[in-house]
């Protein structure tokens, strides 16, 4: 069983709304320089959810369940930042207004650039909900360590919701994680670079059609748990040869050049201290019955 620290986190009560659809002026223009003019980025999405596909939607980066801010006007202020920051993979939500109010939903991660914290909700919840509903998330996981894998980084992750991960000690040194996908680094595009791994996300780039089938990343569902290669989220995004990062989907794939599906980084190892195991019911709707899985109970 993993020894960690889960008694020493914090938790924080955090609270956000539903953010509105986010709509940018005239057309956008895809890696191929097509033109394109579709739903994107925001919104209370009524029928899409953790465990759905993350491709062939009329869509682009398409943010699965309630997209949630705590500043609608100012995205890049206080308070969204510290709730970008506090709410974690696996949290706990609740509505506390409106005709939804009692309701419970899951955190599945943050998308950086629309600065939002997803929410997976039953869609009859989301039906009931409004723009200016209030929901409070249980903010618990930075801070959560392996206590006997100190090269081992967690981000965003809730500490029940470890548990729940089907992770495994292989030695005193590594452990091994399920994943649907191993991603080779040179497949990372947009949110490379970026300093603070635990807020927001970075993409999958899917413009090269042979490396998509290759590795089967059309295939990827929101909610999927991922492997980064050679990549170290544990100070920034970026490369490392002998690395590697484990992440969630939490957004569509994208049409624009140097984007695809988004991952938020859960774990992450300047070091191949974290064997990826392809397991296809990797997923958290699978792992806490949610989402598409909850529709089919």
């Amino acid at each position: 069983m993993l020894r960690t620290n889960h008694n020493r986190v914090v938790e924080v009560l955090v609270q956000c709304q539903p953010g509105p659809p986010v709509v940018g002026r005239g057309w956008r223009v895809d890696h191929e320089g097509k033109p394109f003019q579709l739903p994107g980025i925001g919104g209370i999405t009524t029928n899409i959810q953790a465990g759905d596909p993350a491709f062939g939607w009329a869509g682009d980066h398409l943010e699965p369940g309630v997209s949630c801010t705590a500043n609608t006007k100012r995205p890049l202020s206080h308070p969204n930042p510290g709730l970008q920051f506090y709410a974690c993979t696996g949290n706990q939500a609740s509505i506390v207004s409106g005709k939804a109010k009692g309701a419970k939903g899951i955190v599945l991660g943050h998308h950086g650039g629309s600065e939002h914290v997803i929410i997976d909700f039953a869609r009859s919840v989301k039906e009931k909900l409004t723009y200016d509903d209030k929901i409070i998330i249980k903010a618990k996981g930075q801070g959560l360590e392996l206590l006997d894998y100190p090269k081992i980084k967690l981000l965003n992750l809730d500490p029940k919701f470890l548990t729940k991960m089907k992770i495994k000690e292989i030695d005193k040194k590594k452990i091994s994680v399920p994943v649907t996908t191993v991603v080779p680094a040179e497949c990372m595009g947009s949110g490379i670079g970026a300093s603070d791994p635990r807020r927001g996300d970075y993409d999958i780039m899917t413009s090269d059609k042979e490396t998509v089938e290759k590795y089967k990343i059309d295939k990827i569902r929101f909610g999927d748990f991922v492997a980064i290669l050679d990549h170290d989220n544990s100070y920034g995004r970026g490369f490392k040869k002998g690395a590697i990062t484990i992440g969630i989907v939490i957004h569509s794939n994208c049409l624009l050049a140097g984007h695809g599906p988004g991952v938020t980084g859960l774990i992450t190892c300047p070091e191949r201290l974290v064997e990826p195991v392809i397991d296809k019911n990797a997923n958290i709707a699978d792992y806490l019955k949610i989402g598409t899985k909850k529709t089919k109970k």
